[in-house]
């Protein structure tokens, strides 16, 4: 009995051993196809990088600057479709390949991603929020909003809570760098919003400037804000400090140059010292859409119980711009409003 007893109990085992090799392959061969299965799903449905093979944008607002920032994603061969209010403004685009579409809610129907560059808080919301006509009733699902104008931070806030609503994502990034940052395509880009999103954009930010993630919805416009701050005190001073040098008998583009490369150099100076110089008030940016910014500024400073002076006298120099019928001039032609002041010209130098 006992030798029968470890005879069977060794067969037993061995039974046992084959039935748990064959339990393990099988399961393991499960395993297998499972995580086959799922890696392949999840390559399937990973996000492609944006380009033009495979994202379709919209524009809305081709003015100054819009212009040349469209023509920078034609030529990098992006189908793009546009709309802004005068369309004729906009034929030079269309001449090298844009298409044309009746209104936002038509661009963002033909349109993954959709940029916005308007003039005021107004606009921007008439041509995103508006319940028919506006982009984002246009959007599928998964499309982008980005809205380059220099706006409301609250607004930019609800835009990104409305898109989000349609399961649609939007990015607040307005731009700083004039008419000759958008068409030598060096723009400085404050984004704001969803960090991944931005990432996304990035192909498409790199051709028309540097992108600089700032946060999220509405901290795009709040560095903008920032910068344009920053800006008007800075134009102050530049304009002053030449309504001085021309008073002391220097001759002003000497002057210029010699300050370029010391402390005093700046990108206001730059950008416009020989503007000024030659009467050139041709606007790279509209003194109505400064004005427009330092006025959300100066709102921005009452809610957050700030006082910046610099900027409020910056702002009401700029208003005595638009008193004159000049709003429609350059940023630079703030040496108008010094020259008043002060009963002095510097003509001399056209």
């Amino acid at each position: 009995m006992t030798k029968f007893a470890v005879s069977l109990d060794k067969k037993t085992m061995r039974r046992m051993k084959s039935l748990l090799h064959s339990i393990y392959h099988f399961h393991s061969s499960i395993i297998s196809n499972s995580i086959a299965a799922g890696l392949h799903r999840t390559m399937a449905t990973a996000v492609q990088p944006i380009s033009p093979s495979n994202t379709r944008l919209g524009w809305i607002g081709t003015g100054v600057m819009g212009q040349s920032m469209c023509s920078h994603l034609i030529k990098a061969g992006y189908t793009l479709t546009i709309f802004t209010r005068t369309q004729s403004k906009a034929q030079p685009l269309l001449d090298i390949g844009a298409n044309w579409a009746s209104s936002p809610h038509a661009v963002a129907s033909q349109s993954d991603v959709v940029f916005s560059i308007v003039g005021y808080p107004s606009d921007v919301r008439h041509v995103l929020l508006h319940p028919t006509s506006g982009a984002l009733a246009g959007l599928s699902p998964k499309g982008i909003l980005v809205d380059m104008t220099t706006s409301e931070p609250s607004l930019a806030i609800e835009i990104s809570n409305s898109a989000a609503e349609k399961s649609c994502f939007s990015i607040d990034a307005p731009v700083s760098g004039g008419d000759r940052g958008a068409r030598n395509a060096a723009l400085s880009i404050f984004a704001g919003g969803d960090e991944s999103t931005v990432k996304r954009l990035n192909p498409i930010f790199t051709l028309l400037g540097k992108v600089n993630y700032m946060g999220g919805p509405g901290k795009g416009q709040f560095a903008k804000l920032a910068n344009q701050i920053t800006i008007a005190s800075t134009m102050v001073g530049l304009i002053e400090g030449m309504i001085y040098a021309h008073k002391a008998g220097l001759d002003l583009p000497l002057y210029l140059d010699a300050i370029s490369t010391g402390a005093a150099g700046s990108k206001s100076l730059d950008l416009y010292g020989q503007r000024i110089l030659k009467r050139d008030f041709e606007a790279g940016f509209y003194v109505n859409h400064f004005v427009k910014d330092l006025g959300i500024c100066l709102r921005e400073c009452q809610n957050m119980g700030i006082a910046l002076p610099g900027l409020a006298l910056a702002q009401q120099l700029y208003v005595s711009l638009q008193a004159h019928g000049e709003g429609d001039l350059g940023t630079q032609a703030l040496i108008l409003s010094l020259e008043r002041l002060n009963n002095s010209s510097l003509k001399s130098y056209s």
